[in-house]
């Protein structure tokens, strides 16, 4: 690409050591080269950074999204890490800002509410379907892949009629977050993908999503190290 914009977010490291580096990856910046993004990807900053053509992600977030992602630095071990993600031994933790309203009755899946008489702490369970033609998930009928425990974060900083969400998925189906969120009647700020598409030009950088990988938790496979990251991107505050 010679005409691949510049992301004029910093990625910043948290972490790192012989086995894996940390980083808290900003808005906009892909995890790794797809399509017309390739320098401006984490991947490839952290091998420049790093001088270092061995660094693999251990897994990734969506362009759209911010916040910790975990990179292995031997590709020897990345099977050891990327098993830690696929058993589910990792504690994933997510913010977005999104309405404060009454949430809506999702068409397909369940919602369990598991401290009534109140509405949050919630558990949505749906099938989620990812055609590579389609931008959009989508939820059909079906045995539930995708579930998601929903609850109430902290009073934003931000305009009235916001609030803020604390997102702990079970699994990891592509936009699993934000097809959730949707379906409740609750769609993350900035989606421009939910519940409609919005055609934004490439190097609009003036409206993030905002959803946040707010932290990381795992016991490392390699050193037995039990280790937490967090992100410190903002929610709320553009």
């Amino acid at each position: 690409m010679t005409d691949e914009p510049r992301i004029p977010f910093n990625l910043e490291v948290l972490y790192d050591d012989a086995s894996i580096i940390v980083v808290d990856k900003p808005h906009f910046l892909a995890t790794m080269p797809r399509g017309m993004w390739y320098r401006q990807t984490a991947l490839m900053r952290l091998r420049a950074m790093y001088d270092d053509d061995s660094i693999v992600p251990a897994h990734r977030l969506d362009r759209m999204t911010a916040g910790v992602v975990l990179f292995v630095r031997d590709p020897a071990l990345r099977g050891a890490y990327q098993t830690m993600f696929q058993e589910h031994k990792v504690e994933k933790i997510y913010e977005c800002l999104a309405p404060a309203k009454p949430i809506a009755r999702p068409w397909n899946g369940t919602v369990e509410f598991i401290a009534r008489p109140n509405v949050f702490p919630l558990i949505r369970r749906s099938h989620i379907v990812k055609e590579r033609s389609r931008l959009q998930a989508r939820e059909i009928p079906g045995e539930p892949n995708a579930q998601t425990m929903i609850d109430l974060g902290r009073p934003p900083a931000c305009a009235q009629g916001y609030r803020e969400y604390v997102l702990h998925p079970c699994t990891g189906k592509t936009h699993q977050l934000r097809v959730h969120m949707n379906s409740l009647g609750l769609p993350i700020c900035g989606d421009d993908l939910y519940p409609t598409v919005v055609d934004r030009p490439y190097d609009d950088f003036s409206t993030p999503l905002e959803l946040v990988a707010r932290s990381l938790e795992f016991k490392d496979p390699v050193s037995g190290t039990v280790h937490r990251f967090t992100s410190k991107v903002p929610i709320g505050v553009a």
